[in-house]
């Protein structure tokens, strides 16, 4: 049996605040709401004048503001003024197993431990246990380093996804722990649900995680020997700028192999996890020719082009689809709903993009103004799709089931495939851990 070690996986020291009010000590992730200061200044009201994860963050709405240097210098005194300042309980040296209930009533289990940063690569075709999924973007990182480098401690937001089917990892462990006491529980602020969190650890619990992630492994390793374990569902770039700054480091100290910078805090979720929604990214194309558009898509995806009556009926086509895509626009004043049906047995995604990335390209190089945008919810693209010069397209569910096989086959997804639940639906800031 495969040792943690060797899976990528390490117990990690968890850092918890002494009487812990999750609702003023935990906030959500850095990466939402960038246009919305709003929510940033209620979260700074929420938490005031009590220990909070905001103290420790830099949300990225500040991230290109004059004073981004003063906030991370903030930031690093505030970290080590918790660690010295008796904030924290004693370190546990513990898996955290998370239950998130959302404000949408879904229940999301998880579980937090410390990945080896040396089993993760986010470059595309990467063999590597943990691999990401979707392009990252090289130029993000080094601005997200500057708030890692020598700082005392980590709180994750990064979700790692693992294709677990029988449930046996997460909710598996779950049901280990559960009759025991939670460490935590509270309701999150501005209306985001509640958490608990149960610790993982002695012998019992402990074998129970690594025969289960061993299985996995088992089950996740292809015909040259590689697996492909995880799969970072949310915070890619902040798990691509961890490996950064551990690179950096272990070049510099090439003595101290076994620094605490080598590994990151994540929660691990199941794809398969009931409470875990994976919503289809829209796209909205501006100034293009509609007909010269969806021509073009049926030759490329090896497809076939009906007209419906409805949006209703359109809609449903694509929802009951894995491999249909459906087009809203005008043509002389009259709404159109047009649906190409193709037999991809990819993520449909990953085949869709490059086409509409391709077309984009020969419509620029022809003098076009053509624009695309990425759009939530079906309903803002009927209501674009009504508008003179855009055409609506409208993207399939996301198929848990061919996800790992996609990536695992044709590398990362392209940017904007999928998002995981909503924005106060993603992983809140909580457990800690020493870093520098």
């Amino acid at each position: 049996m495969k040792t943690f070690n060797e899976m990528g996986v390490k117990i990690p020291e968890i850092l918890l605040p002494k009487n812990l009010d999750v609702n003023t000590w935990s906030v959500g992730a850095c990466d939402q709401y960038t246009q919305d200061r709003e929510y940033w200044k209620k979260a700074e009201k929420a938490a005031a004048g009590k220990p909070s994860t905001l103290n420790i963050i830099l949300p990225e709405v500040y991230l290109n503001d004059a004073d981004k240097t003063s906030r991370i210098e903030k930031i690093r005194e505030t970290m080590r003024n918790y660690i010295d300042g008796g904030i924290f309980e004693p370190a546990q040296e513990e898996f955290i197993y998370v239950e998130r209930k959302t404000a949408y009533g879904r229940v999301r289990h998880g579980l937090v431990c410390a990945i080896d940063l040396e089993t993760y690569e986010w470059k595309p075709f990467s063999k590597a246990l943990i691999r990401a999924t979707e392009a990252t973007i090289v130029e993000r990182i080094p601005p997200r380093m500057e708030i890692r480098k020598g700082a005392p401690l980590e709180t994750p937001h990064i979700m790692l996804l693992v294709n677990d089917p029988d449930h046996s990892l997460v909710e598996g462990t779950g049901e280990k722990v559960k009759a025991e006491k939670p460490v935590y529980s509270g309701n999150l602020m501005q209306n985001s649900g509640s958490i608990s969190g149960w610790k993982v650890a002695g012998k019992e619990n402990l074998e129970y995680v690594q025969k289960a992630l061993d299985s996995l492994a088992q089950k996740n390793t292809a015909e040259d020997g590689s697996i492909f374990l995880f799969a970072v569902g949310d915070g890619n770039h902040s798990l691509a700028t961890a490996k950064a700054v551990w690179d950096e480091h272990k070049k510099e100290h090439p003595e101290d192999s076994e620094s605490r910078v080598r590994y990151a805090l994540v929660e691990i979720v199941n794809i398969y996890d009931t409470g875990l929604t994976f919503e289809p990214i829209h796209r909205v194309m501006f100034n293009v020719n509609t007909e010269k558009l969806i021509s073009a898509l049926k030759e490329k995806l090896d497809g076939n082009v009906k007209n419906l009556e409805s949006g209703e009926e359109l809609e449903n086509a694509v929802k009951n689809s894995k491999a249909d895509f459906g087009f809203v626009y005008l043509k002389d004043g009259k709404q159109m709903y047009t649906l190409l049906s193709t037999g991809i047995t990819d993520l449909a995604v990953s085949r869709l993009q490059p086409a509409l990335d391709e077309f984009l390209k020969d419509a620029e190089a022809e003098g076009s103004d053509a624009e695309i945008d990425y759009i939530h919810g079906a309903q803002e693209i009927f209501r674009l799709g009504a508008k003179e010069n855009a055409t609506g397209v409208l993207l399939p569910p996301v198929a848990k089931d061919s996800f790992f096989a996609t990536i695992n086959g044709r590398g990362p997804l392209p940017r904007k495939s999928f998002s995981m639940g909503e924005a106060d639906e993603k992983r809140f800031y909580l457990e800690c851990r020493k870093l520098f």
